[in-house]
């Protein structure tokens, strides 16, 4: 579209149908697909590949370049999927030599000021609330929930379906489907409610359930709880996905909580 007062490189590959708001920057080797909407004052860099129907609000910087000293200019990437919206100033630096690129899911709600470093890996449909953070390296899953200030420490993973709450430190791998809470962050349960929502039947919640009672609630370490878990949980893809992510761990998976009574 053409907007007077807005500034959009020659080199920007943008759909027909795109909006732009007034004074927002769109730089070269940037592409933003169809039924996309882009708030005033928003800058969008070099790399920047923002999918269909995705929403970025006033005051946020996409694809700026990582703050990394090692970066030297490489050519990488920032990619945003379909159906994504961007909160007021949200700031995500793109990729650098380790991956090459940034990756946000399809169907993300990426709240206000939150800050997703180079090199981070998000899945599809995931929710970040205000000020929550991503240091360099990160992977996390579909379906993931920060609550709001989330800090989440440079190499770490988050499996498919956890919440984490507010104002958490996050220094260890947490595993799928849990709650994390807690300083330091803990097991704190299973994230029964977002299960349920996503259509998880009583049967399969309980069976996840039954897997974290004898990793985090057994007194068993972590090798003898992986063991007793292939030993006599029934194979099944839940069960497979926790004990993947556990013997994949590169950081260690976060602590059960245990009470000082």
């Amino acid at each position: 579209m053409n907007q007077p007062l807005a500034y959009v490189h020659p080199g920007a590959k943008i759909a027909k149908n795109v909006v732009i708001e007034p004074f927002t920057t769109i730089h070269n080797n940037v592409v933003i697909g169809e039924g996309s909407w882009i708030g005033s004052n928003v800058t969008i860099m070099e790399g920047a590949r923002i999918g269909k129907n995705c929403s970025i609000f006033p005051g946020a910087v996409i694809s700026a370049v990582p703050q990394d000293k090692k970066f030297n200019d490489e050519e990488t990437t920032t990619e945003i999927g379909d159906n994504t919206t961007i909160r007021e100033c949200v700031t995500i630096n793109r990729g650098t030599t380790d991956r090459m690129k940034t990756v946000i899911g399809k169907n993300c709600w990426i709240m206000a000021y939150c800050h997703i470093a180079h090199d981070c890996i998000v899945g599809d449909n995931c929710i970040f609330s205000n000020n929550s953070t991503l240091a360099g390296h990160i992977n996390v899953g579909d379906y993931v929930v920060l609550a709001g200030m989330a800090a989440v420490q440079q190499f770490c993973s988050i499996g498919n379906h956890a919440f984490v709450t507010g104002g958490s430190m996050v220094r260890k791998d947490v595993p799928p489907f849990v709650k994390a809470g807690r300083e330091p962050l803990s097991y704190v349960g299973i994230n029964s409610i977002g299960l349920r929502r996503r259509g998880f039947s009583t049967e399969k919640i309980r069976e996840i359930q039954d897997i974290y009672r004898i990793l985090y609630q057994k007194n068993y370490n972590n090798s003898q709880a992986v063991a007793i878990i292939e030993a006599e949980m029934q194979a099944t893809a839940e069960r497979d996905e926790i004990l993947e992510f556990i013997k994949n761990s590169q950081r260690g998976i976060m602590k059960g909580y245990f009470s000082s009574n």
